[in-house]
């Protein structure tokens, strides 16, 4: 009985909240949630804002993937393909782990004039790529990295966001120095030094990554630490939007 009277309630609320303009739906909201802050000691009020900054960010990025017509405006914004496609020359045979729909391997194709191989374990994702971003230079795979990579040799492997999803990370990129025998790597990740709540979030056991599935995100001697143990070296490196963008070679 409980149940279905906070179910009704619930309905009433929101049925209310719809009728409201969006000026006015901002502002009752802001006043809910001051309200609710401040009574709050300083611990509970923090981790209840954060908790809400968590939701809204995932909701963000749902609707800016909507607004960009099916892909993140962060490809536009951010304009890090240019990372990727400035670092390899034409002709040069690439591996994708990890390619998604194929946004970033299709510039590689198109911009850089290489041979691509993309990567995903998402079939859904692989058959959005072949959807999207078909191209002659550039080939589709569903398959698993961390249980093996295509045949062959590749002169780049590209790891965009997708090293920090990953387990035992120095293995990994030990085990495809062995089968791919790059002669590079090019890798973004995520910088867990980004923002100061993201370590005030840790503290106070708020949920801090910007990705449920990250296994860690990284500071910057964390990452030099990993591409050392993976017998790799860093040639190149840059710090943007809160991310590494780095170029890496191994050890000779």
């Amino acid at each position: 009985m409980l149940a279905l009277l906070r179910g009704k309630v619930r309905g009433f609320l929101l049925t209310a909240l719809d009728r409201l303009s969006t000026a006015q739906l901002e502002g009752f909201l802001e006043e809910a949630v001051a309200r609710r802050a401040n009574v709050l000691p300083s611990d509970e009020a923090l981790s209840f804002l954060f908790r809400l900054d968590g939701r809204l960010y995932a909701l963000e990025g749902t609707k800016a993937v909507e607004y960009d017509g099916g892909i993140h405006t962060k490809h536009r914004h951010m304009q890090y393909h240019n990372f990727f496609v400035g670092r390899i020359d034409a002709g040069e045979r690439v591996l994708d782990i990890g390619c998604g729909i194929g946004a970033l391997a299709y510039d590689v194709a198109i911009k850089a004039g290489a041979e691509v191989v993309g990567v995903d374990l998402n079939a859904y994702n692989i058959a959005q790529a072949r959807e999207r971003y078909a191209h002659p230079q550039v080939e589709y795979r569903v398959g698993d990295a961390l249980q093996g990579l295509p045949d062959g040799f590749f002169d780049v492997v590209i790891l965009s966001n997708v090293l920090e999803h990953l387990p035992e990370r120095p293995a990994f990129l030990l085990r495809a120095q062995e089968v791919a025998r790059p002669s590079r790597f090019l890798i973004r990740v995520p910088l867990f030094e980004r923002d100061w709540r993201v370590p005030l979030k840790k503290e106070l056991g708020v949920h801090w990554r910007l990705d449920p599935t990250h296994e860690t995100e990284y500071t910057l001697e964390s990452f030099a630490e990993e591409i050392t143990t993976a017998g790799l070296e860093i040639t190149h490196q840059e710090v943007r939007w809160g991310e590494i963008w780095a170029e890496v070679v191994p050890k000779k």
